[in-house]
């Protein structure tokens, strides 16, 4: 295989349509696009969604449930992802973000249980589950929530 053999297989280019270039083009006179009508003038629009004045499905559909405006997002970090941080150290947002255990946007950080913690920490974050509070205590460590 060499540069001058290679070419497009049959249909990867195609030529754009040339409108308007006489009656035996095919997209003569009125250019592929009918006679009168709002899809015939220029400057037409629909807006997204719009069925030609039936009821647009996004209004027939039916609403459910109930979206809290004031609800909280929490990242979760695991309490077996803590143990990489020195014995002794302060754990915080700031922390987690620089090592990446809490990527996102989010209202705060919540620790969970999962894996295993054998140093003494200080962590600070928004939110904390029973067994992880348990684990980190355990350990020798400390829990404070706080609010961001």
């Amino acid at each position: 295989m060499n540069l001058h053999t290679l070419a497009n297989k049959p249909g990867a280019r195609k030529t754009r349509k040339r409108v308007g270039r006489g009656m035996g083009s095919g997209t003569g006179k009125t250019c592929g696009k009918g006679h009168k009508g709002q899809m015939a003038r220029k400057g037409h629009k629909h807006k997204p969604g719009f069925e030609g004045g039936q009821m647009r499905l996004v209004r027939r559909l039916p609403k459910r449930g109930f979206r809290n405006p004031a609800a909280l997002t929490f990242l979760p970090v695991n309490v077996g992802d803590l143990d990489r941080f020195d014995d002794g150290a302060e754990v915080t947002m700031d922390e987690l973000r620089r090592t990446g255990l809490a990527k996102g946007p989010a209202d705060g950080v919540k620790i969970l249980g999962r894996g295993e913690l054998n140093k003494k920490l200080t962590v600070k974050a928004r939110a904390f589950s029973a067994s992880a509070r348990a684990k980190i205590e355990a350990a020798g460590g400390a829990c404070e929530e706080v609010g961001s």
